[in-house]
């Protein structure tokens, strides 16, 4: 057997034991068993503790000796346990430590005299405070009567208005529904209407957008023909305001050298000229000449002007029909009058044909270099006395490259003048 101290929960003093008046059970107690019950209730008795359990109703069991009791305030206190107990009152035990252990199970705490009577006088005052608010409200329950029943008529009349208006709106609302059905049914035709023009939409859609395609297409078209039509139009006023002979035939000079059609016709003293680019370039003369004289309506008298490229020639009317080229290789016979020399008097007698043929009428040509046939000499037209020979027999190369200047000079002159007097014809 030993001894437990149990504390007060309140004011932490240790409490005092008190044997029990009277046994629990009605088993009498082996005279082997080591153990003693004793309960502890601040100064209470076991027996008084049963009474207030008789008289306060049911409480939570407290084991004594294994066996339970229904006083929460009861505490029991088992030195030891008894060989005779029970199986079932060891498993009990075990069960209600368990539920103590894991919070199922809410004990009460032992107190002393003083705080259990503190507690009892709380408890007094506070069901003296209750016993007055039942009180009070009784009271407000006896003068709420009369009023209950006035407010029960006027609930009453509000009543039967409002079942009156509940019939109104139960009248409303059975319209309501059969507009309701109408609006559904009329929604229904509404959609079926635009899904159709939903449909139409879409196709219209694209319509639209196959004809702005073509349209942009058209615009595309119209645009390239306007300007092929602008592009067109300024080449026929180009061609309208040029005769043929501009595009045909290209003079102008390089230094002291004349150039037709970017071939070169002279030796400069710069440096050699090729023998075929000059003859080429006698071509382009000839066919020059022959190309004014049939604008003009001339035949020749004395010779019949052949172009034929860079082995032009000219052919003698009378006599033997002896052929003058226009074409040398560089090769000349100091001692004879070579055919090169002929041939080149021969053309200025052509081109004095062609002056003395364009000098008549109100619009003649004028040449600004005079021709003189029998000595094979072109000058000046304004009287400065400046003369070159067009022949390469007892003549420098200079002077003879400035005579080919001079006449390249009139064919350009006797260009535009045909330009301006036959190209619109």
């Amino acid at each position: 057997m030993y001894c437990t101290i149990f504390m007060c929960q309140r004011c932490l003093r240790p409490l005092k034991l008190s044997e029990p008046q009277e046994t629990l059970t009605s088993e009498p107690e082996e005279p082997g068993e080591s153990g003693v019950t004793r309960a502890f209730y601040g100064t209470r008795t076991l027996q008084g503790q049963l009474e207030e359990l008789s008289e306060g109703g049911s409480r939570d069991a407290v084991l004594i000796d294994g066996r339970k009791s229904r006083d929460k305030d009861c505490y029991c206190l088992s030195g030891s346990v008894s060989s005779a107990r029970t199986l079932d009152s060891i498993q009990e035990t075990i069960l209600q430590t368990f539920e103590i252990i894991s919070g199922q199970r809410e004990i009460g705490h032992p107190l002393c005299v003083e705080c259990t009577d503190s507690l009892l006088e709380q408890l007094d005052s506070q069901i003296t405070l209750s016993e007055l608010d039942i009180q009070r409200y009784k009271r407000c329950m006896e003068s709420g009567e009369m009023q209950v029943e006035h407010e029960m008529e006027a609930l009453k009349e509000e009543l039967r208005a409002l079942e009156q208006e509940e019939a109104l709106l139960d009248r409303e609302l059975e319209n309501v529904e059969e507009g309701c059905v109408e609006a559904a049914a009329a929604l229904q035709e509404a959609q079926a209407e635009t899904e159709k023009l939903e449909q139409q939409e879409s196709q219209y859609h694209l319509e639209y957008s196959a004809l702005t395609w073509q349209q942009l297409e058209l615009c595309e078209q119209l645009s390239s023909m306007e300007n092929q039509l602008w592009y067109a139009q300024q080449q026929l006023s180009r061609l309208n305001s040029a005769g043929i002979f501009q595009f045909t035939f290209d003079i102008w000079q390089e230094g002291p050298v004349g150039v037709i059609n970017n071939l070169r016709l002279g030796c400069p003293p710069s440096g050699p000229i090729d023998w075929d680019e000059i003859n080429a370039a006698w071509g382009q003369v000839a066919l020059l000449l022959v190309a004014l004289c049939n604008t003009i309506g001339l035949e020749f008298q004395r010779y019949q002007l052949v172009p034929r490229a860079d082995h032009s020639y000219l052919k003698a009317l009378t006599g033997n029909s002896v052929l003058l080229p226009l074409f040398s290789g560089g090769r000349q016979n100091v001692f004879l009058n070579n055919e090169y020399d002929r041939a080149m008097i021969a053309f200025l007698d052509c081109l004095q044909q062609f002056k003395e043929k364009a000098e008549q009428g109100h619009e003649g040509l004028q040449l600004p270099y005079r021709i003189c046939v029998e000595r094979g000499v072109l000058e000046d037209a304004t009287g400065s006395g400046h003369s070159c020979e067009l022949r390469t027999h007892l003549n420098t190369r200079e002077r003879w490259t400035q005579a080919l200047s001079f006449m390249l000079v009139n064919l350009k002159c006797s260009l535009a003048w045909a330009s301006l007097r036959y190209g619109k014809n």
